[in-house]
């Protein structure tokens, strides 16, 4: 999959949001990757959780 040149979530593919999605086509990477990698994060102490929100509302969805 080509790497997109705008950070959008997508219309199909996604579980909950598609934040990782979009992050996933955006960077070139496998969806599942990003989602593994997130879901790991989420052990660590941070702010993880919140900047999953703040990216569904600041990402747009895909219009294609």
């Amino acid at each position: 999959m080509p790497v997109s040149q705008r950070l959008v979530r997508p219309r199909n593919g996604k579980v909950i949001a598609g934040v990782c999605a979009g992050l996933a086509d955006r960077f070139g990477l496998g969806r599942n990757t990003v989602r593994f990698l997130f879901v790991l994060s989420c052990l660590l102490p941070g702010p993880q959780f919140v900047i999953y929100l703040a990216l569904w509302l600041i990402m747009p969805k895909s219009t294609v």
